[in-house]
């Protein structure tokens, strides 16, 4: 009987997992599983792996890692034609509207605000659009010409691009021209560069 009753809990503790013998891993390492598909070794992998402390880009030859101004050219000439013509839009509408006051609300007054519309969004596409063509150009050119990318070409883009735009004024227009260029690309330029500046006069303080 007791032979019968040890067979039947053994029975049962096997069945349910409990009471039975004690395996180690490695006793059942060579055990195959049977229909179980087995753990996947990508599975267990070391945190450390999964940290990436250089780029993953893949760059061609001679590449940069970061985009040229001939790369950056086409946005920043598209950038301002779609600038100037929002600004346009909203100056014209504005115009507009302040022109055709007196008007009451007919289709005269609406295509007559209409056409400011059009009007001003064109002329300030042109407007930008030019400014960031000899802008761009020129930054291309002198980085070319110096074989470095740095603070300096923007200033001196912008000085010549300001000269060229107002060449048509003579002398004096030229000289107002390069000085509005100087201006903001050096406000561009000292922007850019604050937080690196502010950097260095902490670390000379200490």
């Amino acid at each position: 009987m007791e032979g019968g009753g040890n067979t039947k809990g053994t029975g049962l503790s096997g069945l349910f997992g409990a009471g039975g013998a004690g395996y180690s891993h490695a006793d059942l390492a060579g055990v195959p599983l049977t229909g179980m598909s087995p753990l996947s070794p990508y599975l267990n992998l070391d945190p450390k792996y999964l940290v990436q402390d250089t780029d993953e880009f893949i760059l061609p030859t001679g590449a940069n890692k970061t985009r040229g101004r001939f790369e950056l050219a086409f946005f920043t000439i598209g950038g301002c034609c779609m600038t100037g013509a929002a600004f346009g839009a909203l100056n014209g509408l504005r115009l507009g509207l302040k022109e055709t006051q007196n008007m009451t609300w007919s289709k005269p007054r609406n295509v007559q605000i209409l056409n400011m519309v059009t009007r001003q969004g064109a002329l300030w596409a042109n407007t930008l659009g030019s400014l960031a063509l000899l802008y761009s150009a020129f930054g291309v050119i002198i980085e070319k010409t110096r074989g470095a990318e740095d603070d300096l070409n923007t200033i001196a883009a912008g000085t010549l691009t300001g000269m060229l735009y107002k060449s048509t004024g003579g002398l004096r227009g030229i000289a107002r021209g390069g000085i509005a260029g100087l201006t903001l690309t050096g406000i561009y330029a000292l922007y850019n560069n604050w937080e690196h500046m502010k950097g260095s006069i902490a670390r000379q303080s200490l």
